[in-house]
């Protein structure tokens, strides 16, 4: 009797699962997302956003998405390319034109042409716990995963 009920209660379970939507980009669309976490090589690089603020680097590695384009800000470089969605959350971004602002200081953990890599190299996006998340490979081929988060910052 047990073999019974077995059954039927993983094909259910298995329909949940399989009715689980997939995110939706527009869900991503018209925001300014914020870099918070880049994960290579078994390093998580963490960014407090409310310490760059204080530090003088509020407004640096930022992106948002329209209809046709990404755009934000690297460090200090404001930056532009259009980018392409596929099915299975697939995404490739052109590379990117911009500003052409010698920076006076960048951030220690992350350079802006290392940031400007991981974003052309993207090859998958996705929505975990609110944040969005790109996967992506540094200039070795290592896999790295860029997180992004709306959280607000103190100005």
């Amino acid at each position: 009797m047990k073999k019974k009920f077995w059954i039927p209660a993983a094909l259910i379970i298995l329909s949940v699962m399989a009715c689980k939507s997939a995110p939706n980009f527009a869900d991503v669309s018209g925001k300014e997302w914020k870099l918070i976490d880049v994960q290579v090589k078994n390093v998580s690089i963490k960014f407090d956003r409310n310490t760059l603020v204080s530090e003088g680097f509020g407004e640096i590695f930022t992106l948002t998405f329209d209809a046709e384009r990404i755009s934000g800000v690297g460090a200090p470089n404001r930056y532009f390319a259009p980018y392409k969605l596929d099915k299975n959350l697939a995404i490739s971004i052109s590379p990117m034109a911009g500003t052409l602002m010698a920076p006076i200081r960048q951030p220690e953990k992350l350079k802006e042409q290392d940031y400007f890599l991981y974003l052309q190299n993207a090859y998958k996006w996705n929505l975990v716990k609110g944040n969005l998340e790109f996967s992506t490979k540094d200039k070795d081929g290592a896999e790295t995963t860029l997180v992004f988060s709306l959280g607000d910052t103190k100005k």
